[in-house]
């Protein structure tokens, strides 16, 4: 999402805090990254996070400002410190974990972010992080962790080839709509929009339980999902499938929300596909940035309009798109007040921004797909 937001609406300044308490503090490594589309890791976590307490952000470009206001305009305490020994001498009490918070294409970290890991072990925390590299695999990690007695959480590890789920059809014993939030590219904002929607609905009374497939979504604390990306193709619509029937199993709500991967256009992320599936949405929202002209990571590759997005979604899946959200990064208030009218009037469909924009919005965006759901709304009123 936006990272140049002071000019918009203060209308959005978090999640509501956990129902228990955090177990653990936690620091959070984006060295030269927080203000840049591969620091979505942080991003997330800075905005929401049920499983640990967040105490700062380490990146020394952005030192001495808030981490909240350097995100979204709204300052939320989290403050951006230089380095691990800043971090770890700040005020209050002592973190008792660092996590990895950059996403890089390639899955890898560099051999200067090993050392700071490295050094975090020797100071007593313990790490998570969501690369494709296992660092419980990796000898000098593994004897650091022994060494320091630490413990280390690799996030994208998935289960053993046996313990994995092809897809069985059992998604037909779901018994409430599934709505999945897509996108036209990469980091463009899903999981935060899926993950504010799914909390907008159960403020106004309409159980709705999220579903992650990525890393960052388990690492906030998700109670149910997989990170995809790291699952062999193979069982990936399965994992989809057997993670959306336990969180029905398990929570019966009335509305499950599935959070998207890449985009179905995407010539390198096809996660999407997988998700379509595995889940079987009823309805998808569909997850736009204007003022992006190239995909993120592949700047020679145009993006997609929301329109054609659309046709190939909707071609692709027995599903229908009911609504469009924006990623407003490089847009000030009055550009997304204008891209809002423009593409209801193009599209048809209702269009609004999770962040700049009020919750009641996304409400409505799903009670006009999925009237059923509006006498649980009434009752909570």
């Amino acid at each position: 999402m936006s990272l140049q937001a002071s000019s918009l609406p203060q209308l959005w300044c978090g999640l509501a805090p956990a129902a228990t308490k955090p177990v653990q503090t936690a620091l959070i490594y984006c060295e030269g990254q927080f203000n840049h589309l591969d620091g979505k890791t942080a991003h997330g976590l800075v905005r929401h996070c049920e499983a640990y307490r967040i105490a700062a952000v380490i990146d020394s470009h952005g030192a001495g400002q808030d981490a909240g206001l350097v995100l979204d305009g709204v300052a939320n305490g989290i403050p951006i410190v230089r380095d691990l020994e800043a971090a770890l001498a700040l005020e209050g009490e002592r973190p008792q974990l660092l996590i990895y918070g950059m996403a890089p294409a390639t899955g890898l970290m560099s051999a200067p972010e090993r050392q700071v890991l490295l050094q975090a072990m020797a100071a007593g925390l313990n790490l998570v992080q969501g690369l494709r590299e296992f660092l419980n695999d990796d000898p000098e990690f593994a004897a650091a962790a022994a060494r320091h007695q630490v413990t280390i959480r690799d996030v994208r590890r998935v289960p053993a080839l046996k313990d994995l789920r092809l897809f069985s059809g059992a998604i037909a014993t779901v018994g409430c709509p599934r709505l999945a939030v897509l996108g036209t590219d990469g980091a463009i904002g899903k999981r935060t929009t899926a993950t504010r929607l799914v909390q907008s609905l159960n403020q106004a009374g309409i159980k709705a339980v999220l579903v992650n497939t990525g890393q960052t979504g388990l690492m906030q604390g998700g109670r149910h999902g997989i990170a995809l990306d790291a699952i062999p193709s193979q069982f990936c619509s399965g994992e989809v499938e057997a993670a959306v029937v336990q969180a029905w199993q398990q929570e019966q709500p009335q509305l499950i929300v599935i959070e998207g991967q890449g985009a179905l256009s995407h010539p390198a992320y096809l996660s999407s596909a997988f998700i379509l599936r595995g889940c079987q949405p009823q309805a998808v929202v569909l997850q736009h940035a204007p003022r992006r002209q190239w995909l993120s990571d592949f700047s020679h590759v145009a993006m997609p309009t929301p329109a054609s997005e659309i046709r190939l979604i909707e071609a692709f899946s027995p599903t229908r798109v009911i609504g469009l959200t924006l990623n407003h990064e490089n847009m000030d208030d009055a550009a997304i007040t204008t891209a809002i009218a423009l593409y209801e009037a193009e599209l048809g469909i209702p269009v609004t921004d999770a962040l700049s924009r009020p919750p009641e919005r996304l409400v409505q965006m799903v009670l006009r797909a999925f009237p059923a759901l509006a006498p649980a709304l009434a009752a909570a009123g």
